[in-house]
């Protein structure tokens, strides 16, 4: 009997004591997703990628077609050719010589008049014949000198880029016009063509004299 009921109970039973007879499998497949959080994660990931690969393919495509499209921009020629404008330049030859030296009224006006109109920084104001007495004792040279080198809150050539034959005309038509009557220099050109006129004028007078009168 007693053999009986352990057969009986060896059938009924498995040897890890799981109904059925089961045997525990440690190899069953685990899922990364153990919170809801990363579920949500996970589906919106899911649906944001493919959205994102699909904006980036459609902007490169659209930017590769706007650039390329009837045209070889990216051709070497053709960067070339838009360098070309601003590298490729060329100096200009002058027709005139050199350029006519301005007027010291136009000097004047470009820099002087800044200060001299209101006498601005110690400036004597321009026309201002008390202010300009002392200065003009001083002559041209030393007037000419100050306003070349600067002087005082002045700075040389009044802070413009002038010949000194510009500077000069300047300093003369400030001084004139306080009183002086220095003389408006000439640049050498208009020197050797009032030297070559008077030359020419006199060589015509000596022809005229020495001419016989023609006879009756």
């Amino acid at each position: 009997m007693a053999s009986h009921a352990d057969t009986r109970q060896g059938i009924g039973s498995s040897p890890s004591g799981l109904p059925g007879g089961g045997v525990p499998h440690d190899d069953e497949p685990t899922s990364f997703i153990k919170t809801p959080r990363q579920l949500i994660t996970v589906v919106v990931l899911g649906f944001a990628v493919p959205i994102l690969l699909i904006m980036l393919l459609a902007t490169f495509m659209q930017t590769s077609i706007r650039v390329g499209a009837g045209s070889d921009s990216m051709a070497p020629e053709a960067i070339e050719a838009r360098i070309r404008p601003v590298a490729g330049f060329e100096l200009a030859e002058g027709g005139g010589g050199p350029a006519a030296a301005r007027s010291g009224d136009e000097v004047y006006k470009t820099v002087c008049a800044a200060c001299h109109d209101a006498g601005v920084a110690g400036a004597p104001k321009h026309g201002d014949k008390g202010a300009w007495a002392a200065r003009i004792k001083q002559g041209l040279e030393t007037l000419v000198a100050s306003a070349l080198k600067g002087k005082g809150a002045m700075p040389p050539q009044g802070g413009g880029q002038f010949s000194d034959l510009e500077i000069t005309k300047a300093v003369v038509y400030m001084a004139n016009d306080a009183g002086a009557s220095f003389e408006e220099p000439k640049a050498e050109g208009d020197e050797a063509a009032a030297e070559g006129g008077e030359a020419k004028a006199a060589e015509g007078q000596g022809n005229g004299a020495g001419a016989k009168p023609a006879g009756n």
